[in-house]
């Protein structure tokens, strides 16, 4: 971009600047360089470098540099820096290794790239990969060998698996391997043919369908360090040498718990290593299988010559030796108390080290003050004199004014905006103003002096060069600051998959004619030479259920929100048919009361409202981010349902944290306008206190009166707003309960909002039906809706559901490790020094007071309280208002903290004895972390000796579901699905839903409302079929069982050929060639599906006869009965009586193939012909 270069070419020492810096051994000092000038300053110089770093002095700048900088450098990448001291816990989050090896892939490649990172990041060792033996490359038509690929991989860092859900994930199945390379958006799927590569594709991960074909592919490793056996074993060997060692000297100082520790932990090392082949967590061990590590800035030597920029050295100091400092504490302790082996505690280089390396190359370090250059000796010194320019507060008088004094004065102005329309129409407004401004899009024009340009681009804050005469303006700088860009969604292609639910062998299954049973797993059957799967329902007193495979579509497993264990049903009585109906007519009730409270409310008028005035839109532009797409759809609905005749009553569901406030606040904002009042209703007084704050901020710069009522207003205060919602001076109230008491009295109520409904009791709810009479009514609530609920409510309720989570909010970096005081002492000091707070989880009552006694006592710096729902509310309150307003830096707590406090300051998390706690308590918990755009940090802890047995395995499996990876968080929604349910209906029907399950209890809800919405609904019946015939998934084709039985399901759920065709392609790209079995299940699917739109209950296919069975109340035509008769002769029979029937009669071949395609055709023709000629048109 010629127009920012060319004015720095003036510059005299400019260009002897850009020799030496390329020539590779320059030492510059820039002084007198600001905020986003820095940048500037950085790109001229290093125009026409392959390869440069930016370092800074802490993760924060890191990311703000590297959004910036992409406006210079389209290959711009982030290199966070590992957290040394966490790395030991059992499992992380891998989006900083994701990050960081992206990075290490580029320089590989040889490519041109900019690094942006921090200097603690270069302190950590790395190691250099050999592209030889350390890439796997694959190109169609090459050949490979299945089982060296999978051993290569693991080494690699990738972890085996059935199937791939995320990056790092591997999974062979017969002659088709899965890889999902760290660094790419999908994974690729290879088919061998014995040796050779058949195909390359890449898949999309939910659906796992294929994409696009590829000739070629290079797998890079997913860790930094790639380890094979003899490295392992070398390091083994290393290791255990020492541990000896220490173990001995711990003996000898008496000191057998240390000693013990030592041991415990190279055991499970080895065992990890060697037994389960995972390669998790060895950054700590690096020095014993990698002998010669280098720093980062090494690294880059090898690869060329590399210039690296410091922004604000003496900052860069300062981080590298807290960084220091707290590595070489920690390390400390934990070697004294046996958590750690003396060669973990030598894997930090140090602040010195670093900078040795660095002065193979250039550096330049760009500093606002001259003063302190840290590590670094300038040769050269260099002042730029820039200055920032102020901001204009969307005040455009201002800015022209600027603007004729630059052009007076000669100077070349660039205004940068954010996209090419908004510059041009920049540049159309200056003009109106009687300013000359050109809009450009050529990158190759320059400012000539005295002119204004307008481009487009982004930088932070403007900058000027007085001396050079030259100016950079902003958006951010004329209209205040700037909303976060969002990214495009990527839409999904291809179904997502309808999994069943993850279903077990163990788990609890509802059969829609059976009742409740247990799993029991895939059976293979055979009879008299045809081989069938049946699925094994375990009933009460030993009754087993065997179903075929083919009808999985009536069962489901069962889900309730409650943990405890239903009663299983006994086959053979009429248990389940009493529940049935007793839950249908419960259904029905709901139903009635939904349908009638819908006609009630179509009928009565509400007050309309005007459309958006300009105030409005002011008012929506100020909110600091930028909205989701959800919340934009929710927010629109809201006000037309405001502007139009009828009294609004919308729900809006949304997880925590995902902008339900905002949109509350707007439609307040709406009815103050119109002279209308507004009450918000909240749980608790905490609530109401941050919503007042929130609402109070958002509306100081516009005449609104906001006022809270709750416990902690005094009397007075509560008596004055009272009289003045009566005169009409307040236009929005936010409290509790509060507000509901008769001495409340409105002049002109317009909008009630209520928080978190299911949390108030009866008589409050009798109450604000009361209030909502022929008020526009706003419901919110964090328990997500349910899908299932939400299709057979649509049209009675309105909803809107937020599922996009907000932009900038970082992972939550989760850590999964055993109970260790040292680790908790590190994370909660840690936390202080960033001035956050800290949750510290604790799920016992009685011994609360002696853990917050204990953590006070490891961190004496910190305040610690404690809270737990038995105490007095008045006291509980207290203390959570304190550690709201900051003054408690430590809340011990039972998990009373899952429902709705909103802290942004609070970014650890410390859950003890997480084992204990369900999936769904753990994912709410953790959501309340994170609320900011710091990175939060979640620590589960476990007890040592509790799991051990049980192996490392399992715990890593829930566990590691759950760091943002897999189905944990399936499940935990699923709990939350149900729970939010049965807020929705009511606690009665909540009785119901466990008694049938909820799959079914949806179903069932589903076809009430239709059926009083006066839509038809037909009984429900279900299809058997059974032919002689073998239809069956072998296992050699699916391996796995939870897989195979999601199949099962699919094609019992098919509908259609073209579903079938659709079946058969996932099928051949996802397991290889379909089997014959397999095809005579789809097409048996699709026999079902046209036997069950003739009302037939079952089709069998046995010893050369096959019967079709009708249900009695079939609509048929029975005058084509004689017909069908006449055309097949002494084949075909018809019986009247009962349930009706054909016979039809054949030959066998004798041969069994020949003899199951024979039956298959049969069937197919003859339900053609029934079709033909038994239907009613």
């Amino acid at each position: 971009m010629q127009a920012l270069l060319a004015p720095l070419q003036e510059l005299a020492e400019f260009d002897g600047m850009r020799k030496a810096v390329a020539g590779g051994n320059a030492s510059i000092a820039l002084t007198g360089c600001v905020d986003s000038q820095k940048l500037h300053i950085i790109y001229g110089i290093s125009d026409g470098l392959k390869c440069k770093v930016i370092v800074t002095y802490s993760d924060v700048k890191a990311k703000e540099l590297f959004e910036e900088y992409k406006f210079y450098d389209r290959n711009v990448m982030l290199y966070p820096a590992k957290d040394l001291i966490f790395f030991q816990a059992d499992i992380h989050g891998n989006q900083l290794v994701k990050e960081r090896v992206k990075t290490l892939r580029r320089l590989m490649e040889g490519k041109p790239v900019t690094i942006v990172t921090t200097y603690a990041a270069l302190m950590t060792p790395q190691a250099l990969w050999d592209r030889k033996r350390d890439v796997i490359d694959v190109e169609r038509g090459g050949s490979l060998q299945e089982k060296e690929l999978a051993r290569k991989l693991v080494s690699m860092g990738y972890e085996n698996c059935y199937q791939v859900e995320s990056a790092g994930q591997f999974s062979v199945r017969g002659g088709i391997i899965d890889i999902f390379d760290l660094t790419e958006e999908n994974p690729y799927r290879i088919e061998l043919w014995g040796d050779e590569v058949e195909s390359i594709r890449s898949f999309d991960v939910l659906s796992q369908r294929s994409i696009e074909k590829l000739e070629s592919i290079s797998v890079f490793p997913a860790t930094e360090f790639v380890l094979d056996e003899d490295r392992i074993r070398a390091g083994l060997k290393k290791l255990e040498q020492e541990a000896a060692k220490q173990e001995k000297m711990f003996r000898d100082k008496h000191c057998p718990e240390e000693a013990q520790r030592i041991k415990l932990q190279v055991k499970e090392l080895k065992e990890q290593l060697l037994e389960f082949h995972s390669r998790v967590n060895l950054e700590s061990y690096i020095r014993y299988f990698y002998e010669n590590t280098v720093t980062l800035p090494k690294l880059l030597h090898t690869m060329g010559k590399t210039a690296f920029f410091m922004d604000e050295p003496a900052r860069i100091k300062e981080q590298a030796d807290a960084v220091e400092l707290e590595f070489r504490e920690s390390m400390t302790q934990r070697m004294e108390k046996g958590y750690l082996l003396p060669g973990q505690t030598d894997i930090l280089y140090s602040g010195e080290q670093v900078a040795v390396s660095l002065a193979d190359g250039s550096v330049v370090t760009v500093a606002a003050m001259e003063g302190r250059t840290g590590y670094f000796k300038p040769e050269k010194k260099l002042d730029m004199a820039s200055r920032s320019v102020a901001s204009y507060n969307n005040s455009f008088e201002t800015l022209v004014k600027d603007l004729t004094m630059f052009r007076k004065k000669g100077y070349r102005v660039l205004l940068l905006s954010g996209s090419r329309t908004r510059a041009k129409r920049l540049a159309e407004d200056l003009r109106d103003m009687g300013l000359t401004a050109v809009y450009t899009d050529d990158p190759f024009r320059t400012v000539q002096p005295g002119e204004v340009l307008t481009y487009y681009g982004h930088v932070g804050k403007g900058f000027e060069y007085p001396f050079l005469k030259f100016v950079v303006l902003s958006e951010t700088d004329i209209f205040g600051s700037e909303k976060k860009k969002k990214k495009a969604k990527k839409l999904y292609q291809g179904q997502k998959i309808k999994d069943f639910n993850e279903l077990k062998v163990g788990d609890y299954v509802v059969h829609e004619t059976h009742g409740l049973g247990i799993y029991r797993g895939i059976e293979k059957v055979e009879t008299e030479n045809v081989v069938k799967d049946y699925i094994k329902i375990e009933y009460r007193d030993g009754g087993n259920l065997y179903v075929l495979a083919t009808g999985l579509d009536v069962i489901q497993k069962y889900a309730s929100s409650e943990a405890k264990k239903p009663r299983l049903n006994k086959l053979g009585t009429k248990e389940w048919e009493k529940t049935k109906t007793k839950v249908r007519s419960a259904v029905n009730e709901v139903a009635k009361d939904l349908v009638e409270l819908y006609a009630v409310r179509q009928q009565s008028q509400g007050y309309a409202y005007g459309k958006d005035t300009v105030w409005q839109r002011e008012f929506e532009e100020m909110f600091p981010f930028e909205e989701t797409e959800d919340q934009l759809t929710a927010i629109s609905d809201t006000k037309s349902d405001m502007e139009s005749t009828k009294i609004m009553d919308r729900l809006i569901c949304g997880d925590v944290g995902y902008g339900k406030t905002e949109i509350a606040i707007r439609a307040a904002f709406k009815a103050v306008q119109e002279g209308k009042q507004v009450v918000y209703l909240v749980p608790t007084t905490i609530l109401a206190q941050q919503h007042y704050n929130t609402f109070v901020q958002r509306m100081s710069h516009f005449p609104v009166t906001v006022h809270l009522m709750s416990r902690f207003r005094t009397a007075g205060e509560i008596k004055k707003t009272i009289s003045e919602l009566q005169k009409g001076m307040v236009d929005i109230v936010i409290g509790t309960h509060r507000v509901l008491s008769q001495d409340v009295k409105f002049k002109d109520l317009g909008l009630l909002i209520i928080d978190e409904e299911q949390r108030f009791g009866v008589t409050h709810k009798e109450k604000i039906k009361k209030l909502k009479e022929n008020v526009d009514v706003l419901t919110l609530t964090a328990t997500p809706i349910p899908r299932t609920l939400h299709m057979s409510l649509i049209g009675i309720r309105d909803m809107s559901v937020l599922e996009e989570a907000p932009e900038d909010r970082l992972p939550i970096q989760t850590f999964v490790c055993e109970y260790n005081e040292e680790l908790v002492r590190e994370a909660i000091s840690r936390e202080l020094a960033r001035q956050g707070q800290v949750y510290y989880v604790y799920n016992r009552v009685n011994n609360i007071a002696d853990i917050a006694a204990k953590i006070a006592g490891l961190v004496p710096e910190a305040t610690v309280a404690y809270a737990h729902g038995q105490m007095k509310e008045h006291e509980l309150e207290r203390i959570m208002f304190d550690f709201i307003n900051g003054e408690i830096d430590v809340l011990v707590s039972t998990t009373i903290i899952e429902t709705g406090m909103d802290i942004s300051n609070v970014n650890t998390m410390i859950i003890h004895d997480s084992d204990n706690l369900g999936l769904s308590q753990l994912y709410q918990l953790r959501g309340r972390v994170g609320r900011s755009n710091r990175t939060a940090y979640a620590f589960l802890m476990y007890k040592r000796d509790k799991m051990l047995k049980e192996i490392a395995e399992k715990r890593l499996e829930a566990i590691k579901e759950f760091t943002d990876l897999g189905s944990g968080f399936k499940i935990a929604m699923r709990d939350l699905e149900i729970r939010g349910a049965g807020n929705l209906l009511g606690m009665r029907q909540h009785g119901h839903m466990e008694a049938v399950g909820y799959d079914l209890y949806c179903k069932m809800l589903n076809e009430a409302v239709q059926t009083l919405k006066g839509a038809a609904v037909a009984a429900d019946f279900a299809t058997l079929i059974d032919l002689d015939v073998d239809a069956y998934i072998p296992e050699t084709y699916i391996v796995n069982e939870m897989q195979k039985l999601d199949i099962y399901k699919r094609i019992a759920g098919i509908e259609n050929g073209k579903e079938r065709d659709d079946m058969k392609d996932e099928l051949l790209d996802r397991f290889g060639e379909i089997p014959k079995p397999v095809d005579n299940l789809l097409r048996i699917a699709l026999i079902r599906v046209a036997a069950h739109g003739l009302y037939m209950t079952e089709i069998k296919g046995k010893n050369e006869r096959i019967t079709f069975t009708f249900r009695a109340d079939a609509s048929v035509d029975p005058e084509g009965i004689p017909k069908l008769l006449g055309k097949y002769g002494q084949k075909l029979s018809f019986t009247a009586y009962g349930n009706p029937f054909f016979t039809y009669k054949y030959k066998k071949t004798g041969l069994v193939e020949t003899d199951a395609e024979l039956l298959l055709n049969t069937a197919e023709e003859l339900l053609k012909d029934f079709k033909g000629v038994l239907l009613l048109s």
